[in-house]
């Protein structure tokens, strides 16, 4: 060490800057770690069980929701407003064939739902109620499920629900002619003539349902065809 003489002749020694002293110990970690460094969990870095849990449970939701997606997004086509109804033929709950020109004449509602449809669940009711208000008018309501539950599931669903119209067994080529029918509920509007004039997707207000149908009875037949006799649902 050196040493200084101040002003009032008092020494002070001064440490040699050669010699290094030990660096703080910052984090908790030895001599010659870096500063601020995190040191390791103890353990071996457990992580909690209960996050595992919740993100796998995420996981699980999002494939489940993606297959279906994948399923409902099919090939789309062209369906705009006045464009003529894609024709079909379906079976319906009780065994029977139904064909979708030979309702020419009403006005249709053409309902694209499933039994594991949360907001179906909530619109069905609203079909229900607007088949008794609208069917003198002309109105038919036809529901194509599109799910891949058995008949008797499909049957169960609709007899709790008071369905009062046909329900059809449907098919990935009818949602395909129909745009892919990407989400669900998704309700094509038709009118007395065929063709398309409006046509909701996913889960709407009552009065919006309402006011497309009054636009489908607004409508007039081809060649003035009488209107086809109600279809009765199925028991």
């Amino acid at each position: 060490m050196s040493v200084v003489e101040k002003s009032d002749g008092m020494p002070v020694e001064q440490v040699e800057q050669s010699e290094s002293l030990p660096q703080p110990d910052v984090a908790g970690g030895k001599s010659g770690d870096s500063p601020g460094a995190v040191p390791p969990l103890s353990g071996g870095g457990n992580r909690n069980p209960l996050a595992l849990v919740v993100v796998g449970l995420i996981v699980a939701a999002m494939l489940y929701f993606g297959m279906h997606a994948a399923r409902r997004s099919g090939p789309t086509s062209s369906i705009t407003k006045s464009s003529p109804a894609p024709d079909f033929t379906l079976e319906s709950l009780d065994g029977k064939s139904m064909r979708l020109s030979d309702l020419r004449g009403k006005a249709v509602l053409l309902n694209f739902w499933a039994t594991w449809c949360g907001p179906c669940k909530i619109e069905t009711p609203w079909l229900v109620e607007l088949q008794n208000q609208y069917g003198s008018q002309g109105l038919q309501v036809i529901g194509v499920a599109m799910d891949d539950s058995g008949k008797e599931d499909i049957a169960k669903f609709a007899k709790d629900m008071g369905v009062n119209y046909p329900v059809l067994l449907g098919k990935e080529a009818v949602g395909d002619a129909y745009g892919g029918v990407p989400a669900l509920p998704e309700s094509f509007f038709i009118g007395r003539d065929g063709k398309i004039v409006d046509k909701i997707i996913g889960l709407k207000g009552r009065a919006e349902i309402e006011d497309s149908i009054k636009k489908a009875l607004d409508t007039q037949a081809v060649n003035s065809q009488p209107a086809a006799a109600p279809l009765q649902a199925q028991k």
